[in-house]
């Protein structure tokens, strides 16, 4: 059966998979044997500037030959890859094979060919490898996509500063607020989400079997491999400019067994997870508020809502957005439940649960898209909304109240549960008992020209911080 998307297992590369262009290069297979390739030519390269007599120096001719294998390397590359797999049944071993083919008919690269993968262990190349692939998912698709969800958010907390709308803690008539207010919560929320996804350290380390620096240190005593990999782990990664002195632009991680702990990937899928579950909460939130008819969707030509209901017009990229950010959360919480942990110096349980890292984040940036896709659709619906508050007087029982207790009316909360709770409750109903209290006729005049719409605190101004 050959694979395409419509036979696809995965929805991310099937019925999605127009969507997740960005994230296929760097999180498939393809982008992970791209990013073994970086780092063991990155390593190789460090070798021959360390000073050894057995490795001189490498010419600037073989020095861009080596960079082109990194900045060109494409699908017949990983294909090529895979063959040499067959024959090793060893992916990391396949890389190194295919790079030594590379020198063939190149005598100063072929004389040093034992330089690759010198005194490397699979997971020196491996654990650099995820890091460089989770730093490209992160700066090119994650952050991007937050980002513009945030500034969609702010501008939509700006332009509904002043819009008032009927809050429903428990689900009934609560006091006031406003739409921008309510949403202005959200984008405070995911601003901090934001900083703590950008702040995690991606860590690498590259000392060995059992990190020890065992193999390097029987080859040469003397030197300073710890130094030595602190550089190549951390000094920045290649550019269009920098072809003579390149890293993998990683942080250095200086304490592992055979494999880096892991511990900030765990940090950074929590991170993103809890990024996930604010918009989940974001999503169902709107839902609701399409359901009271307080948002209007735009529609689409030819789109159809039901099989046979026509009528209908359905939320369905927050439903889709929220099916997606709980898929997205169980997968990134088990690898951070997971990663961190490992059998004495080495297991491998966490090989393969890494190569899912891009599902996590694949269904995190499809949900993230479909979001963006349902807040543009989004027309707020200002009759709605006036029309709930002014059904909803019993909300100014709150304010009367406080004023009557600032004067020290006794039983002020009693007095208007009262006249309130429960009850279909009127501006006349209101209007008279304000009119028989015992308080200052200023006070009495601004509860009287006070409405449930204008009852909204300082909620537009704190919209507009954001």
């Amino acid at each position: 059966m050959n694979f395409s998307p419509i036979s696809a297992l995965s929805p991310l590369d099937g019925r999605y998979a127009s969507k997740l262009n960005a994230l296929r290069p760097l999180m498939s297979e393809q982008g992970y044997m791209h990013r073994r390739v970086q780092v063991e030519i990155a390593w190789f390269i460090a070798l021959s500037d360390a000073g050894f007599a057995e490795f001189k120096p490498l010419t600037p001719g073989a020095r861009s030959y080596l960079t082109a294998l990194v900045k060109n390397f494409s699908e017949a590359d990983a294909v090529a890859i895979k063959e040499f797999e067959k024959v090793t049944n060893h992916d990391v071993k396949a890389v190194e094979y295919w790079i030594k083919s590379k020198f063939k008919d190149r005598p100063e690269l072929e004389h040093v060919g034992e330089f690759v993968h010198f005194a490397c262990t699979s997971e020196d190349i491996n654990n650099t490898s995820h890091a460089l692939q989770i730093k490209g998912a992160r700066a090119q698709v994650i952050l991007p996509g937050l980002d513009g969800l945030i500034a969609k958010l702010r501008e939509m907390a700006h332009t509904f500063a002043e819009v008032p709308m009927l809050s429903r803690t428990h689900g009934q008539t609560a006091s006031p607020t406003t739409v921008g207010k309510e949403i202005a919560n959200v984008v405070m929320r995911l601003n901090g989400c934001r900083e703590k996804i950008a702040a995690v350290k991606l860590m690498g380390k590259m000392n060995g079997a059992v990190g020890n620096y065992n193999a390097h240190l029987s080859a040469w005593p003397d030197f300073d491999w710890e130094a030595f990999a602190k550089k190549v782990v951390e000094t920045p990664e290649l550019s269009e400019t920098q072809d003579r002195h390149w890293g993998l632009g990683l942080t250095f991680q200086p304490y592992s067994i055979q494999i880096e702990p892991h511990d900030y990937m765990a940090e950074l899928f929590d991170a993103v997870a809890r990024t996930n579950t604010i918009l989940i909460d974001l999503s169902r939130d709107i839902w609701g508020y399409v359901s009271l008819g307080y948002f209007k969707q735009r529609l689409k030509a030819g789109e159809i809502g039901s099989s046979t209901m026509p009528h209908k017009v359905n939320p369905i990229d927050f439903e889709n957005a929220e099916g997606n950010l709980g898929l997205a959360n169980a997968v990134l919480k088990h690898l951070s439940e997971k990663l961190p942990i490992s059998r004495w110096q080495r297991d491998l349980t966490d090989s393969t649960v890494l190569r899912n890292m891009g599902v996590g984040l694949g269904y995190t940036a499809l949900a993230y898209a479909s979001l963006m896709t349902g807040l543009n659709k989004l027309e707020l619906n200002e009759e709605a909304l006036a029309a709930d508050l002014d059904a909803a007087w019993e909300v100014l029982a709150e304010p009367i109240q406080t004023v009557m207790r600032r004067y020290g009316v006794q039983g002020a909360y009693e007095k208007l549960k009262e006249v309130t709770r429960g009850k279909t409750v009127t501006a006349a109903d209101l209007h008279g008992l304000i009119k028989a209290l015992e308080i200052p006729q200023a006070d009495k005049d601004r509860l009287l020209a006070m409405t449930p719409g204008s009852y909204v605190g300082k909620a537009a101004e704190l919209a507009r911080r954001v």
